[in-house]
């Protein structure tokens, strides 16, 4: 029973970080960005949707459409006030400009997790399940709400799929990621499509962290727990693989639920760390990542 329990949990949580990471990795393969604000832009989505959804009293549906909204626009400041000016900047050389978005984001992060912690509260807090209800499987009581939380996950992350391949939008995306002085010669401009994977971006993580939000909960101290994970899945699955993505996000996410019935909850991050660190020094370029 508990292995099924395991099973179960550990599939809705490794969707739910496959979700948010994809978008993580999309902007490195794009613009070459490691967005260290990734956990605040999820906690901006998750903790206005509960506000929105309970305190405002607008309703599950609507609020957590309105969070979504919210990781939209946190996505897009992010991008237009910290990375896009370090970007143009003329008193920074181009060598620098890496270190400088990373510190950049790194510390808005930081700044957002401060801000929302004064504008709301630093407690735990969960969203009320979109869907309710229990289904049995086997033996195991499964709330509908994270079966549908995993199926929600997939689904987005199949219409990604499709856009990417089968829109020109989505393969000027592609393109970008392999070739971005080829796609210019073509008459493409690169700032739109930055700002279109930023968008792309902001849709990805804000659905993962209201799902998040319904699914375990949310604190303004999960921040930093939710960017070290995605970017230990995205170092894990290799820097600019979706598909080494999502397959890190399912070692991940089992690693956690494993760590969190069988040892303690607060140690649950410990073990994905210990296998980013073993990585990094046998495969540095990750599960699937080709440098």
């Amino acid at each position: 029973m508990l292995l099924l329990q395991i099973l179960i949990d550990g599939f809705a949580i490794s969707s739910l970080y496959a979700l948010g990471a994809i978008g993580f990795t999309l902007i490195f393969g794009v613009s070459g960005i490691l967005n260290l604000a990734h956990g605040g832009v999820m906690l901006v989505a998750a903790l206005m949707g509960w506000m929105l959804a309970g305190e405002a009293g607008l309703g599950t549906y609507l609020g957590t459409l309105l969070g979504v909204v919210a990781g939209l626009i946190a996505a897009y400041v992010t991008y237009l006030l910290v990375v896009r000016p370090i970007q143009r900047s003329a008193a920074i050389p181009n060598e620098e400009k890496e270190i400088f978005v990373l510190t950049g984001t790194l510390l808005w992060g930081i700044m957002i997790q401060q801000g929302m912690a004064w504008l709301f509260t630093d407690n735990p807090v969960t969203m009320r399940p979109l869907i309710s209800g229990v289904a049995m499987i086997g033996s195991v009581r499964v709330p509908f709400n994270e079966i549908m939380i995993a199926a929600v996950c997939w689904a987005v992350i199949g219409l990604l799929w499709l856009f990417v391949n089968r829109t020109r939008a989505g393969k000027a995306l592609l393109a970008a990621s392999m070739n971005p002085r080829g796609l210019t010669l073509l008459g493409f401009e690169l700032s739109r499509i930055y700002l279109l994977a930023w968008t792309i971006y902001g849709v990805l993580a804000g659905i993962a962290g209201v799902l998040l939000a319904s699914f375990l909960g949310v604190s303004t101290n999960n921040a930093g727990q939710l960017t070290a994970s995605a970017f230990s899945i995205v170092v894990l699955g290799g820097l600019g693989s979706v598909s080494g993505s999502l397959m890190a996000a399912y070692v991940v996410g089992y690693l956690e639920t494993l760590t969190a019935y069988l040892v303690a909850p607060t140690l649950r991050p410990l073990p994905a760390l210990l296998l980013l660190v073993l990585v990094v020094y046998v495969r540095p370029q990750g599960f699937l990542g080709r440098r």
